[in-house]
């Protein structure tokens, strides 16, 4: 049977965007829970500007309580300064994903300075990190699509991914965050930055504006494609992407999958009822199938 790595982002991603900022003891109960549930890797915040995004405002306390040394799943943190880097190394991270923008729109909006420049900042990013043997991964944001400049072309992308190659990443994500990429549009992706960097294992970061999140997760599938990130309940989205919306919904992408014979390793009965604690915790209902409908019977199967 096929199996597939899904990482959690509800913690990072999916409250980043929220009106309503989490306590932290609601986000360290999701955070075991979802452990609990199985799931092997999850983004539990990121280290920005807490006056830019005050809903990471806790992401050191929340990595450490949650202790990445002795947890059994992987505990991502985002980074995006040299400082972020410090940060991310004193409070105990094992494992930072470096995030850039393929695009100089997107980047600008969200990192204050083109792709470029932020490529060369994360070069002192990457060397703090691998001094204090923190593994790296990397996520290419606007990876297919920008708000600001419209498709990205796939040789920026690739590039982008050879210059992260270079810094060390040993896995490397590619994010459609404002969820307006197609299948086709997604494959293009993904094909210049597997001839650019053949030997590094790729993934998606999917959002589902305009709905295509299952059908480019399936692409994704059927291009060898093993590492998706979702976030439960299909919240999520990016504050400095007009028109981000939701998440491929964690939910939603697990029922597909093992609908499909995929493993996923995640108990299906304890996400419904973490589901129950997201939307509590945000106070507004969320955006997956599965939140407001039942999963398809076996009987059907």
């Amino acid at each position: 049977m096929d199996e597939v790595l899904i990482t959690e982002v509800v913690l990072r991603d999916g409250l980043q965007d929220e009106a309503r900022i989490v306590p932290t003891p609601d986000k360290l109960r999701l955070a075991r829970g979802l452990v609990d549930a199985g799931f092997r890797a999850l983004e539990v915040g990121s280290f920005v500007s807490k006056r830019r995004v005050p809903q990471m405002a806790d992401t050191d306390e929340v990595l450490r309580t949650l202790d990445p040394a002795t947890s059994p799943a992987t505990l991502h943190t985002l980074v995006f300064t040299e400082r972020g880097a410090q940060q991310a190394v004193a409070a105990g991270a094992r494992s930072v994903r470096l995030v850039v923008s393929a695009s100089d729109g997107h980047s600008t909006a969200n990192a204050g300075v083109p792709t470029e420049g932020a490529l060369t900042r994360l070069e002192s990013c990457a060397e703090i990190l691998t001094a204090a043997g923190v593994a790296i991964e990397a996520t290419i944001a606007t990876a297919f699509v920008c708000p600001f400049d419209g498709d990205t072309d796939p040789a920026r992308t690739a590039a982008t991914a050879e210059r992260l190659a270079k810094l060390g990443a040993g896995v490397l994500h590619l994010a459609d965050t404002i969820g307006a990429a197609n299948p086709s549009l997604l494959r293009r992706g993904i094909e210049a930055v597997r001839d650019a960097v053949p030997d590094l294992p790729l993934g998606l970061h999917l959002h589902d504006t305009y709905g295509f999140a299952a059908a480019n997760a399936w692409e994704g599938l059927r291009l060898g494609i093993r590492r998706f990130d979702s976030s439960l309940g299909g919240i999520g989205g990016c504050p400095f992407a007009p028109g981000a919306s939701g998440n491929i919904a964690t939910d939603d992408l697990v029922h597909l999958l093992h609908r499909e014979g995929i493993a996923t390793g995640i108990d299906v009965a304890k996400l419904a009822s973490l589901r129950d604690d997201v939307r509590l915790a945000v106070g507004h209902e969320l955006g997956s199938a599965l939140s407001s409908v039942p999963a398809v019977p076996a009987a059907l199967v």
